[in-house]
C-alpha cells in the first residue's frame, strides 16, 4: 500500500465517521419543532457533543491510548460505536433528556476517530505531512457538512437522516480496517503518565497548542452558528446548502494551507489564514439583513479560511512533540481545545439575544489573534527549524 493510497481510505473513512458530529445540528429546526424545545435547550444537542468529545479525549490522552494500542483498531471500534448510540437516538428517542445523553455518548466515542487517525497519516508521511494532515482535516470538514447536505436534499423525516449519517459511519470505520500502519510506525507503548505533563513543558509543543486554542476559540461557534443565522436571513433551501457550502468550502482551505505550508513554513501560513478568518469575524455581520448573496460570499472566504490552519498546528506537534507519544500529544491537544470551543458555542446565542447578528461574531475575533501571536513566536524560535523541513 502506497502512503497516497493510505491518505485517500483514511481521508475517506474520516468524512465518512465525522458526519455524526452535526447530525443533530442540521436537523435541529425539525427537532425543536417536534419536540417544543427552547433555543437554550436545542443548543445542547450541539454543545453536548462538544464536552463528550472532551471527555473521550482526555481519558484517552490520560491512558495513553493512541499510542498503547493499534490507532487504527481504535479509530473502527470507535466509528462502530459511535454509529451505533447515534442509531439508537434516531430510532427510539422521542424527548431532550435521552437525546442529550445520546449526544454526550457520541461526542465521546468520535474522540477516538479524529485525534489517532492524525497518528495514522503521521506513520506514513513526514516530508509532506502538512498537506497529508490537511487533506485529512478537509475530509474531515466535509464530513462534518454533510449532514446539512443529507437535510437538504434527502429525507423529510430527521431521524431517516440521522439513521443514513450511522451508516456513513460504519462504511468509514470498516475501510479503517482495510489500513495498515506506515514505515514511520514506532511499536506501541507502555503506559506512561509523565506524556500528559511533558505536553506543556515543551516550548515548542506549547506555543503551538496556544495557537490551536486560539484557533478553536473562533472554529466550532462559527460551524455551529453560521448556519442559525443563515436560516433568519435566506430562505430554508437556500439556508441549509449554505451551511454545506461554508463549512464544507474548509475543505479547500485545509488542502491549500497544506501544500502552502510545506513550501512557506507552517508559522507563517496559520498565521495568514488567522489572520482572514479574524477579519471576517468582524466584517459578516455588517453584512446581515442585507443581500444574502454578498452574506454567503463572505461566509465562504470565513469558512475556507477558519479551518485551513487546524491542521498546521498538528503537524507541528507531531513535528516537536515526542515520536514515541504523538497520539497522547495530538489527543491532549484537542481535548483542550475543543473545552474552550463549548464556551464560545454557549456565548454566541447570549450575544446574539444582546446585541444581535450584526455584532455577535466579532467575540469571536480576539481568538485568531492570539494565536497569531503564539505562531509568530514560536517562528522565532531554534524550535522553528524542526518544523517543515527547517522553514519554520
Amino acid at each position: 500500500m502506497s502512503r497516497w493510497t493510505a491518505l485517500i481510505l483514511l481521508s475517506i473513512a474520516l468524512l465518512l465517521g465525522m458526519s455524526l458530529w452535526f447530525g443533530m445540528s442540521a436537523v435541529a429546526p425539525q427537532v425543536a419543532k417536534e419536540w417544543h424545545l427552547s433555543a437554550a435547550a436545542t443548543a445542547w444537542l450541539t454543545l453536548t457533543v462538544q464536552i463528550g468529545f472532551v471527555i473521550g479525549t482526555l481519558g484517552s490522552a490520560l491512558l495513553n491510548l493512541p499510542d498503547v494500542i493499534r490507532a487504527r483498531h481504535l479509530v473502527a471500534i470507535c466509528a462502530f460505536l459511535g454509529a451505533g448510540v447515534n442509531a439508537l437516538l434516531a430510532w427510539t428517542v422521542h424527548s431532550i433528556t435521552p437525546a442529550i445523553v445520546l449526544r454526550l455518548a457520541t461526542g465521546i466515542f468520535l474522540a477516538g476517530v479524529y485525534p489517532p487517525a492524525m497518528k495514522i497519516i503521521a506513520t506514513w508521511f513526514k516530508a509532506g505531512r502538512g498537506f497529508a494532515l490537511g487533506v485529512l482535516i478537509g475530509a474531515l470538514t466535509l464530513g462534518k457538512a454533510s449532514p446539512y447536505l443529507v437535510n437538504a436534499v434527502g429525507s423529510s423525516s430527521w431521524r431517516v437522516n440521522l439513521l443514513f449519517a450511522s451508516l456513513l459511519a460504519v462504511v468509514g470505520g470498516l475501510i479503517v480496517l482495510l489500513l495498515r500502519d506506515g514505515p514511520y510506525a514506532l511499536p506501541n507503548q507502555p503506559f506512561d503518565f509523565s506524556q500528559v505533563t511533558s505536553v506543556f513543558r515543551n516550548r515548542g509543543v506549547r506555543l503551538a497548542n496556544f495557537g490551536y486554542f486560539g484557533h478553536m476559540w473562533e472554529l466550532y461557534a462559527m460551524w455551529t452558528w453560521a448556519p442559525a443565522m443563515f436560516r433568519t436571513a435566506m430562505t430554508p433551501r437556500l439556508a441549509e446548502v449554505a451551511s454545506f457550502v461554508v463549512i464544507g468550502s474548509g475543505a479547500a482551505g485545509c488542502i491549500a494551507a497544506g501544500l502552502l505550508a510545506d513550501r512557506l513554513g507552517r508559522t507563517v501560513v496559520a498565521s495568514a489564514a488567522m489572520a482572514i478568518s479574524g477579519a471576517c469575524c468582524i466584517i459578516i455581520g455588517f453584512l446581515y439583513g442585507r443581500s444574502e448573496y454578498a452574506l454567503l460570499a463572505i461566509a465562504i472566504i470565513w469558512g475556507a479560511s477558519v479551518v485551513a490552519d487546524s491542521a498546521q498546528f498538528s503537524a507541528c506537534v507531531t513535528e516537536l512533540g515526542d515520536p514515541r507519544y504523538i497520539g497522547t500529544a495530538l489527543t491532549l491537544q484537542t481535548s483542550i481545545g475543543f473545552l474552550i470551543t463549548t464556551l464560545t458555542i454557549r456565548l454566541l446565542p447570549i450575544l446574539v439575544n444582546a446585541v444581535g447578528w450584526r455584532f455577535a461574531f466579532i467575540a469571536l475575533a480576539p481568538g485568531p489573534f492570539l494565536g497569531i501571536i503564539a505562531m509568530l513566536r514560536l517562528r522565532s524560535l531554534p524550535e522553528a527549524r524542526l518544523i517543515a523541513g527547517g522553514r519554520g
